[in-house]
């Protein structure tokens, strides 16, 4: 017991802290979303009868869906490379999927706009190569949210199936090749299936990233296509609407809380973000 109470007093500090700086302000936008502007259940009655609350809903999962896709496709080709890399050079590319990370989001967004806008560098190699006769429409739309979330995205899939990838057994695939497997059946009927935890894990973390993203979509999208995020902002910042941005704020703490208690019902999800098993 004394160690027990030894223990507690410890950790009570942190505990009082965290919960001043983060549980506190959680439960107090959950009771802004039912007191303002008056006392009830109004603010969430928008989510059934309020036609933009429902399209700013539908186009953030879709962009977010999508992202994830994109990413997992491109993160799990990367990641491949690297496991099957040389050490050395392994390295190298740990390295080059790291240092985007190190770059501030706002400055790639802006990088993005530079080279997706109709007067960019891509617009403009694509016309002077003829592929094109007129600019595409690549910026200030869902394009160009997409392409801007998988670049900042791409890396937190990437570690995750990187991790996983680096459990498999060589061994087990040196044992499948002598069986007299191709290398695609080796690698639909070994490795795919021993990767899997890595994808899930990368598939989670992307996606619940990319629920709660604002610079990138506010910047490439101009304002044209709104996320969860930006519309909060619209709502609490320019429109003074406290208890429908709070409304929509909580909507997004429990869909990440219902993403991972799906989630953790079909895997043991501290065994894929490196927890014990």
């Amino acid at each position: 017991m004394k160690r027990d109470a030894g223990w507690w007093a410890l950790i009570a500090p942190a505990f009082l802290l965290l919960t001043i700086c983060y549980i506190a302000p959680i439960v107090q936008i959950l009771a802004i979303s039912f007191l303002e502007p008056s006392p009830g259940l109004s603010n969430y009655e928008r989510l059934l009868t309020s036609e933009s609350v429902q399209r700013v809903i539908v186009t953030t999962l879709r962009i977010c869906t999508i992202t994830t896709v994109i990413a997992l496709l491109l993160g799990y080709a990367l990641s491949y490379v690297i496991a099957m890399a040389t050490d050395r050079a392994r390295r190298w590319w740990l390295l080059a999927v790291l240092v985007p990370l190190w770059i501030s989001v706002l400055v790639r967004a802006f990088a993005w706009v530079t080279l997706l806008r109709r007067q960019g560098v891509i617009n403009q190699g694509l016309m002077g190569a003829g592929v094109i006769d007129e600019p595409l429409a690549l910026v200030w739309n869902e394009t160009g949210i997409i392409i801007g979330m998988v670049h900042y995205m791409v890396p937190y899939a990437v570690l995750p199936m990187l991790a996983a990838m680096r459990e498999v057994d060589p061994r087990l695939l040196t044992a499948a090749r002598g069986m007299g497997a191709s290398r695609g059946l080796v690698f639909a009927r070994v490795f795919l299936p021993l990767s899997m935890p890595g994808v899930i894990a990368g598939g989670v973390l992307v996606f619940i990233f990319s629920l709660g993203f604002y610079i990138t979509p506010a910047i490439l999208g101009g304002g044209r296509t709104l996320m969860v995020a930006e519309w909060i902002k619209l709502q609490i910042l320019d429109l003074i609407r406290w208890g429908l941005g709070a409304m929509m704020a909580t909507v997004l703490v429990v869909a990440i809380l219902a993403t991972l208690a799906i989630f953790s019902r079909v895997v043991n999800l501290r065994r894929l973000f490196g927890g014990g098993a």
